[in-house]
């Protein structure tokens, strides 16, 4: 007898609903077609374990599976619950009236428990769409897919369960999450703040303008003066996540496996700080089966790269088109997925193998092309996407052991939090732009315009200082948030004059 369920399976961040079809007729074999991968041919020993251990008869006849729509590639054993439902349903040991009602997912164990999965989250969003009443999954992934709203999340820890409520036996209660209180009770909790750090006030402002407009920033400086401390509290400051873009990064990281099992919906920006021997798939994203890589997983956050020349080579230059276009196209040779990676870049280094070139106190004991080479690690095109340049000083002894209290990152993120609000108004016709970081050549033209005496500002310092040609609209781009901050409406010569100072490494003298 033929008997259909629903499964989905996830490509990129976006789901797409799989009819499961299980047909019982004369013969001893079982059969499982639509474009399986080995983990879902091999699903029918477990299914079969399964219904065994539940005490339910597995049927000894010809079964036939199907998984359509049958040219779109089934991965995972994400399929084995909605497989072995539509096989008892078919064997008349499970009612069909509700079949039609829910999206069924989970991974049976041979004991007939029920594993976690991946990428829950765009799933449930495809079962709302798809108008499904409710969804049927592991308890584990039950939170996680509660954040949909009008869905009834219904969580099983084993077949039995799922068995007994087709029949009418059990009711399972669904799953609810508070979306508000999950925002209020861990939105702000934050284990760093910049009230702990000592000095480096004119860090703090660099980070602070670095935060108000989105753009990426490198901390050049010796070892020791706090580069790392500082990248690690960027985070603190940037605006709260909104709803939108809180499920955006939550679908992510739900398809990349990220989520713990008490975590429901990720209400902090991300911050990652992979390590500079990762590969380039890994910070990209790829391999065979496709997965999110770190550039995508610190989406609507910050991503950290310390020791940055430590980095290879073509690790920094695969990031050059997704900082450009902010969004990550995989492709491979029958289809391509996009995860979306607009995030901030935050890079720290010494400015020489010893550590110690212009260093206040101790010498350098590098010659002028070993600082070179060391530089040249990182290329021109990857520097020209990095805003700010900022270099790092020591911090003074007294600055160490001063009583003085250090502004805390929740003031600093008002101020930052204002500024966005400005650039929201700015933007609010364009869809793509958010942050004056984002801006094009057309947008910095027309929000970024500067009188003669600007002008001549910018051609002295790019001809005193040997700045590059590249440098010319990041100068514009950090001068319009400078002066967002000031609620400024133009930009004035004091805004240039900071933006100028924070392009440190275009100038030609810089390291001899």
């Amino acid at each position: 007898m033929l008997t259909k369920t629903y499964s989905s399976a996830v490509y990129g961040i976006e789901a797409t609903t799989i009819t499961v079809e299980v047909n019982i007729t004369a013969g001893t074999r079982y059969y499982i077609v639509g474009l399986p991968d080995n983990a879902v041919k091999e699903s029918l020993q477990r299914i079969e374990s399964a219904i065994v251990s539940c005490a339910c008869r597995m049927p000894r006849q010809k079964i036939v599976v199907n998984l359509a729509p049958a040219d779109i590639r089934k991965e995972g054993s994400s399929y084995d619950l909605a497989i072995a439902t539509a096989i008892l349903a078919s064997s008349d040991q499970i009612n069909r009236d509700k079949l039609a009602d829910y999206l069924i997912l989970g991974e049976l164990s041979l004991d007939g428990k029920i594993q976690p999965i991946k990428g829950v989250l765009p799933v449930a969003i495809q079962a709302l769409k798809d108008k499904f009443k409710g969804i049927i999954l592991p308890n584990t992934n039950a939170r996680e897919a509660a954040i949909v709203s009008n869905l009834a999340v219904l969580g099983v820890d084993n077949l039995t369960e799922v068995i007994d409520f087709f029949n009418d036996k059990v009711k399972l209660t669904p799953t609810i999450v508070d979306i508000e209180r999950e925002f209020s009770n861990t939105a702000t909790c934050v284990d760093t703040d910049f009230g702990d750090v000592k000095g480096q006030e004119n860090i703090k402002r660099a980070l602070e303008i670095a935060a108000a407009g989105g753009h990426n920033v490198i901390l050049i400086g010796p070892p020791g003066a706090g580069k790392t401390m500082l990248a690690k509290r960027l985070s603190t400051i940037l605006p709260p996540l909104t709803i939108e873009e809180s499920l955006e990064t939550t679908k992510i990281h739900s398809v990349a496996g990220q989520l713990a099992a008490k975590d429901s919906l990720m209400t902090r920006r991300p911050f990652r700080a992979p390590h500079h021997t990762i590969s380039d798939v890994a910070l990209v994203g790829g391999g065979t089966s496709p997965q999110p890589g770190e550039i995508s997983l610190s989406h609507n956050g910050v991503l950290f790269l310390d020791e940055l020349p430590e980095f290879k080579r073509t690790v920094l230059e695969v990031m050059r088109q997704p900082l450009e276009s902010r969004n990550m196209t995989i492709s491979r040779a029958k289809f391509s997925v996009d995860y979306p990676a607009s995030f901030m870049l935050i890079a720290a280094m010494n400015p020489c193998p010893c550590g110690y070139y212009n260093h206040p106190e101790k010498e350098c004991i590098c010659g002028s092309n070993a600082v070179q080479r060391y530089l040249s690690k990182i290329s021109g095109p990857l520097l020209d996407r990095i805003d700010l340049h900022v270099e790092v000083t020591p911090v003074a002894f007294k600055e160490l052991v001063s009583d003085q209290k250090s502004e805390k990152s929740e003031v600093i993120r008002q101020r930052v939090i204002k500024a966005r609000k400005v650039q929201r108004e700015r933007f609010k016709d364009n869809s793509t732009i958010h942050n004056n970081a984002q801006m094009n050549s057309v947008q910095v033209r027309k929000n970024c315009a500067i009188d003669e005496q600007g002008k001549l500002l910018l051609k002295t310092a790019m001809e005193k200082l040997g700045l590059s040609a590249r440098a010319y609209d990041r100068i514009l781009k950090v001068a319009r948030t400078i002066a967002d901050m000031e609620h400024e409406s133009i930009i004035q010569n004091h805004h240039l004059a900071e933006a100028i100072q924070f392009r440190s490494l275009d100038r030609e003298s810089w390291a001899g």
